[in-house]
């Protein structure tokens, strides 16, 4: 575990948003990021599988922009150059072990280093030994994003959460009638994509899906 993983574990919990460049319009990226964002988003990561650089540094340089302004944390998916460039909070990366390491030497002792570990809890203990400092499960449930990802389960979450000290996310699937099952099992952080930016009421549907973590607390 990084030396940085206690301090950052007050920022990786609540509703992860996840960009996709399918699901949102270049013309209207800063409004839709900043609609998740009053509506409660407490992570974002960008997300951009396509070769156009200038639009990817354009647009990682309005969520960093955002996130900073929303006391959020900017995350950049898989592409550690870019997130230096932009100065990110972290980045997110595979299973990768050299990868993860790569990332810490490059952005050093107090970036945010998540990992996915799919279905595998040995995996993520692997992850929080080389300093990663959260790590995401899933697919949870049927995931429109990848159909053919593989599948973890709700009570996986809680038994990663007795073996691991380091923040545990969710992803796949996740909507508004099935994120409570995810909560009860303790997750830390629920990453939604299509039930976020597929609505026609980002800041509205952020806002209910956080409730949930809201009403965890009470």
């Amino acid at each position: 575990m990084s030396p940085a993983s206690s301090e950052h574990k007050d920022k990786l919990k609540g509703l992860y948003a996840i960009t996709d460049e399918n699901l949102i319009a270049e013309e209207s990226f800063s409004e839709a990021i900043e609609s998740a964002l009053l509506g409660g988003a407490r992570i974002i990561q960008y997300r951009d599988k396509s070769a156009n650089q200038k639009k990817r540094l354009l647009q990682a340089s309005v969520l960093r922009t955002l996130c900073t302004q929303y006391q959020a944390t900017c995350i950049i998916n898989d592409d550690i150059s870019l997130a230096k460039s932009v100065n990110a909070d972290g980045v997110h990366l595979g299973k990768n072990d050299t990868e993860l390491l790569n990332a810490r030497r490059i952005l050093g002792e107090n970036a945010i280093i998540g990992i996915s570990c799919y279905n595998d809890i040995d995996l993520a203990i692997d992850a929080e030994k080389n300093s990663a400092d959260y790590v995401a499960f899933g697919t949870m449930f049927s995931s429109p994003t990848k159909p053919d990802a593989v599948c973890a389960t709700p009570e996986m979450i809680s038994r990663a959460k007795q073996q691991l000290s380091i923040p545990v996310c969710a992803i796949g699937g996740i909507t508004g009638d099935n994120i409570g099952q995810l909560i009860q099992h303790n997750t830390d952080m629920a990453a939604v994509i299509s039930s976020l930016f597929a609505t026609g009421d980002i800041k509205n549907t952020a806002n209910s899906l956080s409730q949930h973590f809201s009403r965890q607390k009470n």
